[in-house]
């Protein structure tokens, strides 16, 4: 039998409801169930929209007011400059491979880590840096490849490469 998307329903008063349990639940419940990797969709309660987003956005912003932020005011900042942007598009995808490398080379460096046998951690350490590195410069490139290859040339201009005659 399929799995289906667990459902929370956001009502007028801001409450949360999960469908499954049939009960309230907080914001603090719903990043518990991110954190269990649980597949749900926020929904409004009288329109049916999906709120996901602005729920995990909301959720986001409550824990970079607590502790130590990840999302510095000039990150923020970039990610602004994006919108209206010709490459909003590929920001997003972009943004999900890097954490995804990220995520990766974290599980591999945990698994190296445990496995180490004669070698110091800083060898495992700098070899998975450099491997690291190499993964992060060629995601890079292939994301400059595509966008070059996307982006429209500009009225008047000859096409890539080309010179005007002058």
């Amino acid at each position: 039998m399929a799995q289906t998307k667990r459902i929370i329903k956001k009502y007028p008063n801001r409450r949360l409801y999960d469908t499954e349990i049939s009960s309230y639940i907080t914001l603090e419940e719903i990043r518990q169930l991110v954190l269990d990797n649980e597949d749900f969709e926020v929904r409004d309660a009288k329109s049916g929209e999906d709120l996901t987003r602005s729920v995990l956005l909301q959720i986001i912003s409550e824990h970079e007011d607590k502790g130590q932020p990840m999302l510095s005011p000039e990150l923020l900042s970039q990610i602004i400059r994006f919108y209206g942007n010709s490459l909003q598009g590929f920001m997003g995808p972009y943004l999900e491979r890097s954490l995804q490398v990220f995520l990766d080379q974290q599980t591999q460096f945990r698994s190296q880590l445990n496995s180490l046998m004669g070698q110091t951690p800083w060898n495992t350490l700098n070899d998975l840096t450099e491997r690291n590195m190499a993964a992060w410069k060629a995601m890079q490139e292939g994301l400059m490849n595509t966008a070059a290859q996307v982006v429209p040339t500009p009225p008047g201009s000859t096409g890539r490469g080309s010179k005007k005659a002058g």
